[in-house]
């Protein structure tokens, strides 16, 4: 096909042609309709920040339900993240979990394979978008989620199999365990959390945090009760900003402050349960988080639903090592509306607003968002928008996207 492949620097740069080909996976359920309107409203904006000088070269790459029709029972084929490994960047819409054996998660799979260890979730709010909450625009933050390790790491061992057996007599006869309450219907899971996954993590949000206006870096942990899991992803992400960026201890510790060319950024931690609270009690005093993926999953959502819900959230997994990154939509495949043209595409398109943010092509980013805000400002929306918000017009999911080109 015609277009040049994104490469990566000698210095761990990405290196963008005029002419990108990005894969892109459409998704199953709403896949085919919000992805229809996402990629006429990526298509329009980049020629209008352009005037044609660059264009994307779309690449299809198959999973989920697409994939397993061409091939049963391969929902992920090696070729779909072969593809996405050779061209660096790529977009994918909601993918469905194979019923019965096989993968746990199709999303899952494809962070693992592809060893993508920062989910990155900006959650922030527009003006106009329908709330639970009286000030939602007081939240403006940016998750760094451990992707590949914490019990989302699947060694899960069920009750009454022979590797469970074997996990259990381990435990119990040979180190002592006596904490399983009771053993013999006792499921088995485990939870690895290295010092390798949690700096790669942290550094990556905490180089966020220097380039941006971040003002803090918070570590959110339950490490008051996994202490040497969650409690060491603390003590591990403090030592990291010590040693690599020259953080000091704030008033003794354990807080710590880096001096960023003249610009404070604060190094903190707060445990899980808190920060749930926090976020809606004092969201303003948050910016940049780095979290495990456990918890990262409940606080995205939480986050999201204050802004407006998973449908508008955008996310991205990437490998801030190799340069791979996959943008997705955040939200499920909800098969019930699919084919109907009817749900909001703004989580795919913002995630498309991260892509090209992270190619370069800031000025496309931006005319998205513009346009975005214009057709909410103007109450032309989707339906999950236009049921709670007063003189709204109802649109379908393509007619949305054409309002946010026409706003541009």
């Amino acid at each position: 096909m015609s277009g040049s492949k994104i490469t990566l620097t000698r210095r761990g740069r990405l290196n963008v042609p005029k002419d990108p080909i990005i894969p892109f996976i459409e998704g199953d359920g709403i896949g085919p309709d919000i992805w229809a309107s996402a990629v006429r409203v990526f298509d329009a904006a980049v020629e209008k920040a352009y005037g044609g000088d660059r264009k994307i070269h779309w690449k299809e790459v198959y999973a989920g339900e697409k994939a397993n029709a061409r091939k049963e029972g391969d929902w992920l084929p090696s070729e779909t993240t072969d593809t996405i490994a050779d061209h660096l960047v790529a977009i994918k819409g909601p993918l469905t979990t194979p019923v019965g054996g096989g993968f746990r998660s199709l999303n899952v799979a494809i962070r693992q394979r592809l060893d993508l260890f920062a989910c990155v979730r900006p959650v922030k709010w527009y003006r106009g978008v329908p709330s639970p909450v009286k000030k939602p625009g007081l939240v403006d933050m940016v998750i760094f989620r451990e992707n590949t390790e914490d019990i989302y790491a699947g060694i899960e061992y069920l009750h009454g199999t022979e590797e469970n057996e074997k996990v259990k007599s381990f435990l119990m006869n040979e180190m002592g365990a006596t904490q399983i309450r009771f053993p013999d219907t006792a499921s088995l899971g485990v939870k690895p959390v290295s010092v390798e996954g949690t700096e790669r993590l942290v550094r990556a949000a905490i180089n966020h945090a220097m380039s941006s206006k971040a003002k803090s870096v918070t570590l959110v942990h339950k490490g008051n009760i996994m202490k040497f899991t969650e409690g060491k992803f603390k003590e591990w992400g403090y030592a990291l900003a010590k040693r690599e960026f020259g953080a000091e201890d704030l008033d003794g510790g354990p807080w710590q402050v880096i001096d960023n060319k003249g610009r404070e950024i604060i190094v903190k931690d707060v445990i899980a349960d808190a920060f749930l609270q926090q976020i809606l009690l004092r969201p303003a005093e948050y910016d940049v988080i780095a979290t495990l993926n456990l918890n990262g999953d409940y606080i995205s959502d939480a986050l999201a639903a204050i802004v407006g819900g998973i449908g508008i959230a955008p996310g991205a997994n990437i490998n801030y090592e190799t340069g791979i990154a996959v943008f997705e939509a955040t939200h499920g495949t909800a098969p019930k509306y699919a084919g109907q043209d009817k749900v909001n595409p703004s989580s795919v398109i913002l995630s498309g607003v991260m892509m090209f943010d992270y190619m370069g092509w800031k000025q496309v980013g931006r005319l998205i968002e513009k346009g975005l805000k214009g057709a909410i400002k103007a109450k032309r929306v989707t339906y999950d928008f236009e049921r709670l918000m007063k003189g709204a017009a109802l649109l379908k999911c393509s007619e949305f996207g054409d309002e946010i080109i026409k706003h541009m």
